[in-house]
């Protein structure tokens, strides 16, 4: 078996439609399919990833074992890492950073509480640990 890549993460959202909006205006996501199989689940993509968003079944707790843990994203370069930061925090978004040794990443929550991380390998030595958002 060879595998590509990850091809989507399925979410359960209390309110899809207001997932779908802060993902877009957040992340820059692009609805894609809108109005396919009756509008649920709605898609979202980021270049060559997608989101699935559903809504939360009556009934179901928000969190269940076995459930992804958070979704991370890539920033190809260190300076791609600073600006999704500052971004973020232009838009009241906070987030939380961690050095990794090989790797930086932001913490932060989507509306529903789901743990999202942007990360990148493209480690700068001399800035180790000067970002962060409260």
């Amino acid at each position: 078996m060879q595998l590509q890549q990850i091809d989507h993460v399925a979410l359960r959202c209390a309110s899809p439609e207001a997932t779908k909006a802060w993902y877009v205006a957040t992340l820059g996501f692009e609805h894609v399919f809108p109005g396919q199989w009756s509008g649920s689940p709605i898609m979202l993509r980021l270049g060559s990833t997608y989101l699935t968003l559903f809504p939360q079944k009556e009934n179901e707790p928000p969190a269940r074992n076995g459930q992804a843990w958070h979704l991370a994203f890539r920033a190809a370069t260190y300076a791609d890492f600073q600006s999704a930061q500052a971004e973020l925090q232009a838009k009241g978004v906070s987030f939380q950073f961690q050095d990794h040794e090989i790797s930086h990443s932001i913490y932060f929550f989507d509306p529903d509480g789901f743990l999202l991380e942007i990360t990148t390998y493209d480690v700068v030595s001399d800035v180790r640990g000067s970002a962060c958002a409260e």
